[in-house]
């Protein structure tokens, strides 16, 4: 096993082509799985002096959460379908839609980004190859894909992936080659410290063996927020043509260092959304239980934020959201109702909205999101209710399979796309308004 967390895809990428050092020199295929997946396999074709092609799978989304993979298909057409893809509503009318648009897209891809120089797999030692497993649904679909072109040996290699994704995987491949499967699981993303989308360029260049175009990180700074008495640490990080800026209120016994809460700002990071994290409360206190749901003193802190942002040069006119998660989302709520000026959309995530209060509810004007894991029943219908009681336009999204940490394969990832494009939308709305940061509803 390899320690955790890689540096990035290139370090996963060198270990894994150490891993698979015996296949050198027998000419192997490497095929990558876009996008993730293919940066890595340059470098390993390029390592066991091996042929690089990508195979082309993509999953099918569930109805209504298009995040969460229920099955996936392939360039042929062949559909692989999750065990649970039943109770999430999708239908085969609904399966064979949905395979025919992702199939219009490979063929897109596969136009547009070229490879195929590999003409035959028969015969051939065949390595597939992809940054990461949650439920490896892509990966299996990719392997029985290749498997019906009959390869003398075919081989998957990954440099992380959940244990439960490893056992599928093991019937179809000859040989699973992954550096490290942590238990519990929570996210790919969580397995590297950097993990920026990889882009079309990167494919298209990683594929013709040009240099991949490098991309700079949006800087991040240490900041120190006065609220009160106190001084509350946080991690300010701004993108260039930020369309507006994420506040995170951490739920009870978290910060923000929160690994779940950095994958959500991640993904904003990457759809040009500032973001702010930090401790609503200090070391001291968070030791107190009591204090983590002492929801007005959990506001104030969060108001003293919002407070400081608007003095800082380069957050200032950024629209503002707020993402709030368990009791961080209560205290959201409550700065929502309290600022309809200063705040233009709100995400809830497994958040205690009820802890708000229907006064509080009810007062709040500003769009909000209310996510939440089918498995996280009690949150669930808490969530349900206090989305009647709200007056303001209030979306709730059910993540299939989720608890209330979002730790299942799979549905971190989920929830954080969700979030994040969601915030993308209501922002850009708000910062094309006539003054106001209001999104339309």
């Amino acid at each position: 096993m390899t320690g955790l967390p890689f540096q990035d895809r290139t370090q996963a990428a060198h270990a894994l082509a150490d891993a698979l050092a015996p296949h050198r020199g027998s000419r192997p295929v490497v095929l990558g799985i876009p996008r993730g997946g293919i940066p890595l396999a340059r470098i390993i074709a390029d390592a066991l002096e091996g042929e690089l092609d990508m195979v082309l799978v993509r999953k099918l989304g569930a109805p209504g959460n298009p995040e969460y993979a229920i099955g996936a298909v392939d360039e042929r057409g062949s559909i692989l379908l999750n065990d649970d893809f039943e109770w999430t509503g999708a239908d085969q009318a609904y399966i064979h839609a949905e395979a025919r648009a992702q199939m219009a897209l490979m063929r897109e891809r596969r136009a547009r980004h070229g490879g195929g120089s590999v003409h035959s797999l028969a015969g051939r030692t065949v390595i597939v190859v992809d940054d990461g497993l949650a439920t490896g649904s892509t990966m299996e679909a990719a392997l029985r894909a290749v498997r019906v072109q009959h390869p003398a040996r075919l081989v998957c290699a990954v440099p992380v992936a959940a244990a439960d994704s490893l056992v599928r995987i093991r019937r179809v491949a000859d040989e699973v080659v992954c550096l490290a499967a942590p238990r519990p699981f929570r996210a790919v993303s969580l397995c590297y410290r950097h993990f920026p989308e990889v882009t079309d360029e990167e494919v298209t260049a990683a594929l013709q063996g040009s240099p991949v175009p490098q991309r700079e990180q949006a800087p991040s700074q240490l900041v120190r927020i006065p609220a009160g008495s106190q001084t509350l640490e946080g991690v300010l990080t701004i993108p260039d043509a930020a369309v507006g800026l994420v506040i995170f209120a951490h739920g009870s016994g978290s910060s923000r260092h929160s690994a779940r809460n950095r994958v959500v700002a991640d993904a904003l990071v990457r759809r040009n959304v500032a973001t702010l994290l930090f401790d609503l409360l200090t070391p001291q206190e968070d030791a107190v239980r009591a204090a983590r749901f002492d929801i007005d003193r959990l506001a104030e802190r969060l108001e003293a934020a919002t407070a400081w942002t608007s003095s800082h040069p380069r957050c200032r006119g950024l629209p503002l959201g707020l993402f709030g998660a368990s009791t961080g989302a209560a205290a959201a709520l409550c700065v929502a109702a309290a600022r309809p000026d200063a705040i233009a959309a709100v995400v809830s995530r497994g958040g205690r909205v009820d802890l708000a209060g229907g006064e509080m509810l009810q007062r709040v004007r500003c769009p909000v999101l209310l996510i939440v894991g089918s498995a996280d029943r009690e949150v669930l219908a808490l969530n349900q209710a206090a989305r009647r009681g709200m007056s303001a336009s209030a979306e709730l999204q059910i993540v299939p399979g989720a608890g209330h940490l979002f730790e299942e394969p799979g549905t971190l990832e989920a929830m954080a796309a969700l979030a994040a494009d969601w915030f993308r939308r209501r922002l850009s709305l708000a910062g094309s308004g006539p003054g106001v940061p209001h999104a339309a509803p």
